[in-house]
């Protein structure tokens, strides 16, 4: 297998960091292979805050729920979907915009979360350790005015870099069975069934102590607890109106 794909394979989060720092120039390069990432109608409708401030990192780790890593990691990132740009410019040209369409807000997410995949291979591919804080979206308006994001801006998700303190192992994935499907959509509870007593086992020998679950228990809080039903309200007032 090849280097690449090798390295796509082995991807963990990291949530210890050695007090190494990256060096600006680093930083800057996995920016820019960010940005190479596939974009829709070359829009590139994301912009990424690097948040340096320790005082507005402890703020952020604390509003994202108590993640400390956010504030102990080299560098931290918010990557946000950003139609504030692509709008005005289009506007510039003398185009009649029409603002807060529904696609608008999914080309921009998209095209962030592309944009940020590129930045954690790249990061990667430099022995660097990253980790995703969807937790962001756990107090999106409080980070946004911290960031000072202007109307049809919002903080997507944030991103922990710097290089790893520890070794985790690599969390399994469903089987390719089961999420690649021949001509039409079919049935994968077996598969899910299958993976289920594969996470189960892996919970209980990994290492850092074990864990009773398996991915079907896991995904409660997403249909439960951790709903953030204040999303719509925010995307709205962020101009984001869903029309």
């Amino acid at each position: 297998m090849n280097p690449t794909i090798e390295l796509l394979k082995s991807h963990r989060s990291i949530r210890k960091f050695t007090d190494r720092k990256i060096a600006p120039e680093l930083l800057r390069e996995l920016i820019r292979a960010g940005q190479a990432a596939a974009t829709s109608s070359h829009v590139q409708a994301y912009t990424v805050i690097h948040v340096k401030d320790p005082a507005n990192r402890e703020m952020i780790a604390e509003l994202a729920g108590g993640q400390a890593y956010v504030a102990t990691a080299s560098d931290f990132l918010v990557f946000c979907a950003d139609m504030k740009r692509p709008t005005e410019a289009s506007e510039r040209t003398g185009a009649n915009v029409v603002r807060g369409m529904t696609e608008q807000l999914l080309v921009a997410s998209v095209d962030t979360a592309l944009m940020a995949q590129n930045v954690a291979i790249a990061a990667e591919s430099e022995g660097l350790g990253i980790c995703y804080i969807g937790g962001i979206r756990n107090n999106p308006q409080a980070i946004s005015d911290l960031l000072r994001l202007p109307e049809h801006v919002y903080p997507v998700f944030g991103m922990c870099l710097g290089y790893p303190a520890h070794e985790p192992d690599v969390k399994p994935r469903l089987p390719v069975e089961a999420i690649l499907k021949e001509d039409h959509y079919i049935d994968d509870s077996e598969q899910v069934a299958a993976f289920d007593e594969a996470m189960q086992a892996y919970y209980g020998e990994r290492k850092g102590g074990n864990k009773d679950s398996n991915w079907s228990r896991n995904l409660t809080p997403l249909f439960d607890s951790k709903l953030r039903a204040h999303m719509r309200d925010f995307l709205t007032k962020r101009g984001f109106e869903m029309k």
